[in-house]
């Protein structure tokens, strides 16, 4: 079934016609698994993106993205502090119980589903340091936030201090990177905080914005590198016809692609959100609105064939994307304000 006006979710949108075209210049022989000439690009890539020497590889999931990175920075018997609504708690079905070998989730609290140190520290020290518990190895953040709230670079920075003052790793889960840094200007320096040494590694999207199945986990400690490589492995996420995937992100990076998709569904969110007024549970900081609608507005919506998911029992979520048209995105916040 065609989603005659879709807010369903940006992994529903189609892919972009650049990544096409980029499989398709892939398509000749080449070495196998990530041994290719596209592959090989991937790290001086993301080096210039942040400016800060990095290694990237590829893998065909956000959730094997973050579980991988995460892998390097938690032992079995410790645990990752994200937040209770965390996408690693919620949403990846275990499976970062699976990589991590039973490492523990250490939920924590913050307004919009962000973290702070200060929440983080409320957490943990209360903890014993002995054997008997489960001690924090490392913590993860969302960005943009389940909830489309976006840290900023003074936040990041205080997790980035709290994160090394405590010794614990720092990973980022950018499934909506590119949003965030379309939000904070244009910087993925900024989004990440990544040329200060913020966040130890990344899970950068590329399949809500334009994708097809290609995610980056992008490791600013390149030393890691070699870990992911033996752990993605062991998982099943090393393709023998990894070049595919490597076009695919390339075509993303070039001339900034993800950026403009990612400033194009933000626009779109923002149409929407205008005629939303006092109902937005959030503010719109990237291309998701929470909006509170009774059962009956939901209906009314429906019938108008706008697509979206119910959020609780009064609410609904709209997601925008690289291919949201204009005049939908208007037409739903009319269609909002007039309820």
């Amino acid at each position: 079934m065609t989603l005659a006006k879709p807010f369903l979710s940006d992994n529903a949108a189609a892919v972009h016609p650049r990544l096409w075209e980029a499989m398709r210049a892939a398509d000749h022989p080449d070495n196998p698994y990530d041994g290719d000439s596209l592959s090989g690009e991937l790290d001086a890539r993301f080096t210039a993106l942040f400016g800060r020497e990095c290694a990237a590889l590829w893998v065909a999931t956000g959730t094997a993205a973050n579980c991988l990175a995460l892998a390097t920075m938690c032992a079995p018997h410790g645990g990752v502090v994200c937040h209770h609504e965390a996408h690693i708690e919620v949403d990846e079905g275990g499976a970062s119980g699976f990589f991590l070998h039973g490492a523990k989730l250490m939920l924590a609290d913050g307004d919009g589903a962000k973290l702070t140190p200060e929440g983080i520290a409320a957490l943990i020290d209360p903890i014993r340091n002995d054997v008997h518990q489960v001690q924090p190895h490392a913590i993860a953040i969302t960005q943009a936030s389940e909830y489309g709230r976006t840290y900023t670079a003074v936040e990041l920075a205080a997790l980035g201090a709290f994160a090394k003052q405590r010794r614990l790793g720092l990973h980022m889960d950018g499934a909506r990177f590119a949003n965030a840094a379309a939000f904070l200007g244009g910087s993925a320096k900024d989004a990440a905080r990544a040329a200060s040494g913020s966040v130890d590694s990344l899970s950068f999207g590329f399949i809500k914005n334009g994708g097809m199945g290609a995610e980056a986990v992008v490791l600013f400690e390149p030393e890691a590198a070699m870990q992911v490589r033996y752990r993605r492995k062991r998982a099943g996420h090393l393709q023998c016809k990894g070049r595919y995937l490597a076009a695919q992100i390339l075509a993303m990076l070039d001339g900034d692609l993800w950026l403009a998709n990612a400033v194009h569904a933000n626009a779109a969110a923002q149409e929407v959100a205008a005629g939303c007024g006092d109902r937005l549970l959030h503010p719109v900081e990237a291309n998701e609105l929470f909006v509170r609608l009774s059962e009956a507005e939901r209906a009314s919506l429906r019938a108008q064939d706008f697509a979206f998911y119910d959020w609780g029992t009064n609410a609904a979520r709209f997601v925008t994307a690289w291919s949201t048209r204009a005049e939908d995105a208007q037409t739903l916040g009319k269609a909002i304000a007039a309820l």
